[in-house]
């Protein structure tokens, strides 16, 4: 059975009903893992969360997959495990990429830093949070337990359905931070921005999910997914691209 809701509100979009925002302004998240009991799985594709079941059918009807409930007490209680490794995205500005380091205990969030000084709480902004100066020493630290890691957040509309509103992706990926001053290079470049990363126009990119795999001269085997952000141009160039409707 064909889905003919959208063409109910084709001659008259203001009125049509409007994708449910969450509470922080975020209509979902595209995820690459989940938790499978108390275990974290690495997925092959993107997942999908929100608390809106139109946006979920539409995510659904795009990447593929179908849109069911999951174990939450969080608002985004609707995922899709989609069957796409790579989304077409767009991305605003470079404003709307950051990274910090942080630290989760039983309490919530214990230490949030840029690396040198605290973000966070007010009382410690501003002061020197100890971390490591040494790349492999934060690594090593966060994988013990006693550091942060890195927080990346990236804000998007998916650039064919630019209506639903902006999604998040957010990931502690070492590899992704260390060449995150390139995306946003690019971002600026592309977008046209001045130095400061302002005045710049949207950028087309696309978020994707990149399997490597290698031997280590050891002989072992070593296997694991990373996020890959591409900008790929201007988003208003790629629109004016697309076929006209008749």
């Amino acid at each position: 059975m064909a889905n003919n809701l959208r063409r109910i509100w084709e001659t008259d979009p203001e009125a049509a009903p409007k994708a449910r925002q969450f509470s922080d302004d975020f209509v979902g998240r595209f995820r690459s893992g989940r938790l499978v009991g108390k275990q974290p799985e690495s997925l092959n594709e993107w997942r999908v969360t929100t608390g809106d079941p139109t946006t979920a059918a539409r995510v659904a009807e795009l990447l593929g997959g179908v849109a069911e409930e999951w174990d939450t007490d969080k608002e985004d209680n609707l995922e899709v495990l989609t069957d796409s490794v790579s989304v077409a995205i767009i991305i605003e500005n470079s404003s709307k990429i950051d990274a910090s380091m942080k630290l989760f205990g039983m309490s919530g969030l214990v230490h949030h830093c840029d690396g040198v000084e605290y973000l966070s709480p007010d009382e410690d902004k501003g002061q020197k949070c100890g971390c490591p100066a040494a790349f492999q020493d934060r690594k090593d630290r966060a994988k013990s337990g006693r550091g942060p890691k890195p927080s990346v957040d990236i804000q998007f509309k998916l650039a064919d359905a630019p209506e639903l509103g902006i999604f998040r992706f957010n990931s502690g990926s070492w590899e992704l931070v260390k060449i995150l001053h390139t995306i946003i290079a690019d971002v600026d470049g592309i977008g046209g921005a001045d130095e400061a990363g302002k005045g710049g126009k949207a950028v087309r990119a696309t978020l994707s999910i990149e399997r490597v795999e290698y031997t280590t001269k050891a002989g072992r085997d070593v296997k694991y997914n990373k996020p890959v952000v591409k900008v790929t141009g201007l988003a208003a160039e790629a629109a004016a691209d697309l076929p006209k409707a008749a």
